[in-house]
């Protein structure tokens, strides 16, 4: 039997580094794709890994280019952003092509997007396509998912990121930057998505010992409004960003730093789930957010590629694609972070 190659899109970037590094020592082949051609060749023979690791140059508005990558490979993960530029045309090429698909986007305008444009080709070709299966919004959402399981009556969900020591990647700032500067904003309230323009508080959320209370970014522009009504039945949902996040002067200046420093993040992700019988949570505390987030997408593509992703084809969020807390737990035992979940341990 052939094994599956898993593509990488935006593979020479820190994330997509990360991606092919956990790819490779899981024995998988990999084709690295973008559009920088020198630098997909650097990288292959950083990997050092032979006949294991191939490249193939296709730009974003280079539509041939991209079907030729989706045509070959059997799971591709989009790791280039920002995904307001980059993140419609190569899953577009996916959904055509038949090929599974997962992204690391944090956009929820992006997120929306696939799910409006690739769903009816995806269900036709047999591609199984989840975006933001990264650290933001992705384990946000399946912590929602793990959290929520059993409670009736669900009105509101609140997710909430504690972040020290992010330092941005040119990627990960060209997002931030577009991210709050935008007007039009999704919102999940009344049990219905909106868009509009939103006012930006300032709110504390109370994070467990030994964090505590922190001073949030709310709204924060994130895709578990897109996802989490997907699979659990709420009639609000409020994303939270830590205002530390961003309060050392080096998270913006720090593009051309080492992955090790880059490493040395410490987060919080706290749910809150109010329903019927009162409200129940649950966390994920860590370090490193960018390995988590490559773990996250990893462990889905794998799962695909082994017959142990969803049972139909379309696009999903990630906890429709997967039982939230099994996966959660998985990430776990790989050293991803350390989950709690009330009543669970």
């Amino acid at each position: 039997m052939t094994k599956p190659l898993f593509a990488i899109y935006g593979a020479y970037g820190h994330t997509g580094r990360l991606v092919a590094s956990e790819l490779l020592a899981r024995g998988a082949e990999l084709l690295l794709a973008g559009r920088d051609a020198e630098a997909l060749r650097t990288l292959a023979a950083e990997l050092d890994a032979g006949q294991r690791v191939s490249t193939r140059t296709a730009a974003v508005d280079d539509a041939p280019a991209l079907r030729e990558v989706m045509t070959d490979a059997d799971v591709l993960i989009q790791c280039a952003g920002p995904f307001a530029v980059t993140g419609a045309p190569v899953a577009a090429a996916a959904a055509e092509a038949g090929c599974h698909y997962i992204d690391h986007a944090l956009e929820p305008h992006h997120v929306k997007g696939v799910f409006d444009t690739a769903q009816a080709t995806a269900e036709r070709t047999g591609a199984v396509m989840i975006p933001a299966l990264s650290f933001y919004g992705g384990l946000g959402d399946l912590l929602a998912g793990a959290v929520s399981e059993g409670i009736a009556g669900i009105d509101r969900i609140v997710v909430a990121y504690a972040v020290n020591g992010w330092r941005l990647t040119t990627g990960a700032k060209n997002t931030a930057t577009h991210l709050f500067a935008e007007t039009e904003r999704l919102t999940f309230s009344d049990g219905a998505l909106r868009a509009g323009y939103v006012e930006p508080r300032n709110a504390v959320f109370p994070f467990p010992p030994p964090l505590g209370p922190r001073s949030m970014i709310a709204p924060f522009p994130s895709s578990e409004v897109v996802t989490v009504p997907r699979h659990v039945p709420a009639r609000a949902i409020d994303l939270m960003l830590s205002t530390s996040a961003f309060e050392a002067a080096e998270a913006f200046d720090s593009e051309h730093i080492g992955a090790v420093e880059r490493a040395e993040t410490d987060f919080t992700i706290a749910v809150q789930v109010m329903g019927e019988g009162g409200s129940v949570a649950g966390q994920l505390t860590g370090h490193d957010l960018w390995r988590a987030g490559a773990l996250a997408s990893v462990e889905g593509a794998v799962r695909i590629a082994e017959g142990r992703g969803p049972t139909k084809a379309g696009v999903l969020a990630p906890g429709e694609a997967f039982l939230a807390e099994p996966f959660l737990r998985e990430l776990e035992r790989q050293g991803a972070f350390t989950l709690t979940l009330s009543g669970k341990g």
